[in-house]
């Protein structure tokens, strides 16, 4: 509008005083300013990207190669471009540092008629997670710099980044042998490799467990009688509430939480046994499924906001991956990991109320917090009353914190594990903290 308003003046003042070179000079400035509006909308339309991005899935210290192809697809030389794949700035450059960038998302240049570049950077994920790769955006314009087009021209792509996988040198939750042989109070099924005992043949009784030799030895029918099977495995609870996970602790705690998890899942895994997944935290995937990415930026710093998530989630809906065994189970809850955050709706008490009929009687109930409440302790508690096989893992550095969640949950005859840091995890099934 200013321009406009400038030749409009000028145009006045030279018709008014009959001044040929102020009407001159307005019919330049009209005529640059329509030759420039033109190039750089022409310049702007034909500049297309293409993010080469092949790996979507990776491990935490594994570099991953972004390509970045510029293509000017018209005739018209196109002396200066501007290239950004924008990055969320969390995740580059608050600490603890997330993705670690090696060379420059962001690129200066000029294209011939018809020409292609290819930029490339990479990144070196430092802790897991669901991250944002892009939009790319391209910004151009005229040489007097009367006009700019800013566009995105590239999605954004996403990047799973695992957890670590901590082995683990012992087993010793809720019993001697937490994921392997227990005592089942519930007899969910019994196992035909276990035989307990034989009694009278009773009608319905399948033919499959006739004890044939005791029915030759005393003229009667009788039947075997099985063993509940005493294979548990384990559900892992694991609590991400803002309120029990404050912020001054995060990520440090939160992901040293999932990577527990996964840790004593994998071993589950290895040995064959159920395992599943129940928490109160957020998915990213579903942020982006529902949120969407805004793509309708006017300025640089709009594009950069809107890659920001939000932070806050009133999710009410638990996340669940049902008990299960085998690989492919495995990589589901290894997943589902990756991507947990924080949220602000379920908390630990709620999340039990909403999931307990659920949760497998065979298998443990290995609950993985920070912080407790009384609320959330007798929560845990009910189910231990229930039949469950429940133990906790308090996931804190502080002393004095650890015994006062510890305090809670044996009031309720729960035993409670500590969670001190990376290194402990992979012990941590048998450094038995407090037991009724």
């Amino acid at each position: 509008m200013g321009y406009a308003a400038a030749m409009a003046l000028l145009l006045l003042i030279g018709l008014l005083l009959g001044a040929s070179l102020f009407v001159y000079a307005a019919y330049a400035l009209v005529a640059v300013f329509l030759i420039s509006r033109f190039l750089t909308e022409r310049w702007s339309r034909s500049i297309s990207v293409t993010r080469q991005f092949h790996q979507s899935e990776v491990e935490i210290g594994q570099t991953v190669t972004i390509g970045i192809q510029v293509r000017n697809g018209s005739g018209w030389y196109i002396p200066w471009v501007l290239i950004e794949d924008f990055l969320s700035k969390r995740a580059t450059r608050l600490p603890p540092i997330a993705l670690e960038v090696q060379g420059v998302p962001i690129r200066l240049l000029s294209l011939p008629g018809k020409a292609q570049r290819l930029l490339t950077y990479s990144i070196v994920p430092q802790r897991r997670g669901y991250f944002q790769i892009g939009p790319t955006v391209v910004e151009t314009g005229d040489l007097l710099g009367l006009h700019r087009r800013y566009r995105m021209v590239a999605e954004p792509q996403y990047l799973l980044v695992l957890p670590k996988i901590i082995p683990l040198e012992g087993y010793e939750v809720t019993s001697k042998r937490p994921v392997g042989e227990i005592q089942v109070t519930y007899r969910l099924m019994e196992d035909p490799t276990l035989v307990a005992g034989i009694r009278e043949y009773q009608i319905g009784d399948p033919m499959n467990r006739v004890h044939w030799s005791a029915t030759a030895r005393t003229g009667k029918l009788h039947s075997k009688v099985f063993q509940p099977t005493s294979v548990a495995g384990a559900m892992i609870l694991l609590d991400l509430h803002g309120d029990s996970n404050p912020d001054r602790h995060e990520p440090i705690r939160s992901d040293l939480a999932v990577t527990a998890a996964v840790s004593i899942c994998h071993t589950l895994y290895q040995l064959q046994q159920q395992f599943g997944l129940v928490t109160n935290g957020r998915d990213a995937a579903d942020r982006i499924r529902f949120e969407g990415w805004e793509s309708d930026y006017r300025t640089r710093n709009e594009a950069l906001q809107g890659l920001q998530e939000s932070s806050e989630d009133q999710r009410l809906r638990p996340i669940i991956v049902p008990a299960g065994r085998g690989a492919e189970h495995f990589q589901q809850v290894h997943q589902t990991a990756a991507r947990l955050t924080r949220t602000n709706g379920l908390r630990l008490s709620q999340v039990i109320l909403e999931t307990q009929g659920r949760l497998p009687r065979d298998a443990s109930v290995i609950v993985i917090l920070q912080q407790v409440n009384e609320e959330e302790a007798l929560a845990i508690g009910m189910l231990r009353r229930q039949g469950f096989a429940v133990s906790a893992i308090i996931n804190h550095f502080e002393e004095q914190a650890v015994l006062e969640a510890a305090g809670h949950l044996m009031a309720h005859h729960i035993p409670v594990y500590h969670l001190l840091d990376e290194s402990s995890i992979h012990q941590i099934c048998r450094n038995l903290l407090l037991k009724w």
